[in-house]
C-alpha cells in the first residue's frame, strides 16, 4: 500500500509516521501541500492507496472571526474530490453541541454551536459524499505539539494549584492509539461512512488534569474544580463530547481503550 498522509508536521501526522515507519508514505506538510489547492492535490493523490487526512485548522477561537479561511481548510473539498473512497478524514466531537447525556452514536444529527464545528461540518459532507471514511476524535493528546495533557505538566512545575473546569465531559485520546486505530481501519475491510476514533469511559478536564499530576508523581489536590464561566471564549464549547463506538462491531478493528489505562500507556512518552 501506499499513504498520504496531509498535515504530516502535526500531532497526530506524526504519530502517523511512526506507526507507518517502513512502509511507503508520502508525508506532507502544509508547506509541501496546499490541501485547498485541487491541481496539487490531484497531483499528489496519484498512485496513491490510502490518503488520511490530518490536516486542519484547530484555532477553535480564530475560526470565530476567520470562518471562511477556517472552512477552505476543514471542508476538504478539494481531497474528496480527489481521493473519493480513499480517504480518511479526521473529525470532532464539535460537530454536536453537547446537549446529550450518553455516549453519541455515529449517526447522530450534526448540531455544531461554533463556527469551527461548522466548518469540520462542511468537511464531513465534502467527505462522505465522495464515499470516504469520517473519522471523529475528541480531547487529543500527545508526543508532539501542544495539548492540554502536556500544558498541565508545564504549569504544574510553574504554580502552586491549577483552576480547571469541572463542567465538561469528554473522553481523553491519546494520539498515538488514534494513529494505529487509522491505520488499521485502512487495513481492513470496513465500509466507508463515519467511525469514532476515543477512547473508552470519560472525565471532566478537571478530572483528566487529576489524572495527569497522579501519574506524574505529583498531588491531585493541588487541581481546584471550577466552571467554564471563570473562562469565557470567544466560541461556545460543547458541555458534553462522548462518543459512542458501536460502528467498530464487525470491521475487525477493535474500539480504543480505556482514557485512564491509555493516558498511563501514554505518559513516559510526555514527561
Amino acid at each position: 500500500m501506499r499513504w498520504l498522509i496531509t498535515g504530516a508536521g502535526g500531532m497526530l501526522g506524526r504519530d502517523l509516521q511512526t506507526v507507518l515507519d517502513g512502509q511507503d508514505v508520502l508525508a506532507a506538510t502544509r508547506a509541501d501541500l496546499d490541501i485547498r489547492d485541487f491541481e496539487a492535490v490531484r497531483d499528489a493523490v496519484e498512485g496513491v492507496d490510502v490518503v488520511i487526512n490530518a490536516a486542519a485548522w484547530t484555532d477553535v477561537d480564530g475560526a470565530e472571526t476567520s470562518e471562511d479561511a477556517a472552512t477552505a481548510i476543514n471542508g476538504a473539498s478539494c481531497l474528496a474530490r480527489a481521493a473519493g473512497r480513499r480517504l480518511i478524514h479526521i473529525s470532532t466531537d464539535y460537530v454536536f453541541d453537547g446537549t446529550a447525556t450518553t455516549p453519541i452514536p455515529e449517526d447522530t444529527p450534526r448540531a455544531p454551536l461554533n463556527a469551527y464545528g461548522r466548518s469540520k461540518a462542511v468537511g464531513e459532507e465534502a467527505v462522505l459524499a465522495a464515499g470516504g471514511f469520517v473519522v471523529r476524535t475528541a480531547w487529543l493528546y500527545g508526543e508532539h505539539g501542544p495539548n492540554f495533557v502536556r500544558t498541565m505538566l508545564r504549569l504544574a512545575a510553574q504554580r502552586d494549584t491549577l483552576d480547571v473546569v469541572d463542567d465538561q465531559e469528554g473522553p481523553p485520546t491519546w494520539s498515538a492509539a488514534l494513529a494505529q486505530q487509522l491505520v488499521a481501519l485502512a487495513r481492513s475491510s470496513a465500509a466507508p461512512g463515519i467511525y469514532h476514533g476515543t477512547a473508552a469511559g470519560s472525565t471532566t478536564w478537571c478530572g483528566l488534569a487529576r489524572a495527569v499530576f497522579e501519574e506524574a508523581g505529583l498531588d491531585p489536590s493541588r487541581v481546584r474544580a471550577t466552571t467554564s464561566d471563570r473562562f469565557v471564549r470567544p466560541a461556545r464549547r460543547p458541555p458534553y463530547s462522548v462518543l459512542g463506538h458501536g460502528r467498530w462491531a464487525g470491521t475487525g478493528v477493535a474500539p480504543l481503550t480505556d482514557w485512564r489505562a491509555m493516558l498511563t500507556e501514554a505518559m513516559p512518552a510526555l514527561l
